[in-house]
């Protein structure tokens, strides 16, 4: 029971009108490949310096209730000393951790991966819980094609996903389940919506054979999407439509709320999307963002790794924010792109 009422308290905390998370875990290659395209090298100082700058950003808890950073900022200070994660929560943002290790070719199944970390997970649970963490997350990925994901990649990953949120529950952390349905490729939308509702079934089976409760979780997925390279792309309430039609196929209502991920969309895509989700008038569950990139390429352009620049890529971190605030409400207007 007491574990229960901390995921309780932490589920809502998260899970706010309007509010949105912050995912700010990218792993080192991920983040050396976006410094890179600002010319800024990769040091442990600037990731550092970075990731201070984005939880320092004054008022972003008006628009973003928790962020999920990596292991190394869950141990990393601010200029004036204080923790990070002490920082966020300072702030009125919850921190959380990305506790998966990695994704590895699935042996048997060429061309599908499988996601790595569930050794010692519940120890290392315990270490991020006594650095600030609340909640977790864990991303597991889905190559998309005529063949792909197979039967395997599909049960496989399930399996872990539900095995890493009970593992999370009973230590008191609140579990993302973040299934990936991949843009990379020219599938059609129609294939995203099959291969996602097949995840997402198999997703909850997993969950529910491993005694999840849903209603102290969150999902991340992926928006039914065409693939990047896909002959036709398709339109924004065309997304809003079949992605709201596969969740409510797939997604208990007791499931406490659906941050999606961005996924390669770019930041106006991303509201633009999510908005129109939210105008579907089809949803038992709040649906809001946990964005990326989409958060922070904005900012980062404007940073670009000087401290003169502070000021001015908090402020865009804030616009992006807000408007993202206004798509989980219904609200968002192309227009404010100019003006928020």
């Amino acid at each position: 029971m007491q574990t229960d009422s901390a995921l309780q308290a932490t589920i809502d905390a998260i899970v706010q009108d309007g509010k949105g998370l912050l995912a700010a875990d990218e792993s080192g290659p991920t983040i050396a490949k976006r410094f890179k395209s600002i010319d800024v090298e990769s040091t442990e100082e600037n990731r550092r310096g970075w990731r201070e700058l984005l939880l320092s950003t004054p008022g972003l808890a008006q628009y973003v209730s928790g962020v999920i950073l990596y292991e190394e900022t869950l141990g990393q200070c601010a200029a004036d000393g204080e923790p990070l994660p002490s920082l966020a929560a300072r702030q009125g943002i919850v921190p959380g951790i990305k506790v998966d290790t990695g994704k590895i070719p699935l042996a048997h199944a060429e061309g599908d991966e499988i996601t790595q970390g569930l050794d010692g997970l519940a120890a290392r649970l315990e270490k991020y819980k006594a650095q600030g963490a609340r909640f977790a997350k864990w991303r597991a990925v889905y190559n998309v094609s005529d063949t792909l994901p197979s039967r395997l990649a599909i049960e496989a990953n399930a399996e872990s996903l539900a095995r890493y949120a009970a593992i999370c529950q009973a230590a008191g952390v609140v579990p993302i389940v973040e299934p990936e349905v991949l843009m990379d490729g020219g599938h059609s939308i129609d294939r995203c919506a099959q291969v996602t509702e097949a995840v997402l079934h198999e997703v909850f089976h997993a969950l529910h054979r491993h005694g999840v409760a849903l209603e102290l979780m969150l999902l991340k997925p992926s928006m039914v999407l065409a693939g990047k390279a896909a002959a036709r792309a398709a339109g924004v309430s065309e997304v809003a439509a079949r992605t709201v039609s596969v969740l409510g196929r797939t997604v208990p209502p007791a499931v406490a709320g659906i941050y999606f991920l961005s996924g390669g969309q770019t930041p106006v895509q991303a509201s633009a999307h999510l908005d129109a989700i939210n105008r579907t008038g089809r949803r038992p569950w709040p649906l809001s963002f946990s964005y990326g990139r989409a958060l922070q390429e904005p900012p980062l352009d404007a940073w670009r790794g000087q401290a003169a620049n502070i000021g001015i890529a908090q402020q865009a971190l804030l616009k992006r924010a807000k408007l993202n605030s206004a798509a989980a409400r219904g609200c968002y207007a192309a227009k404010d792109e100019a003006t928020a």
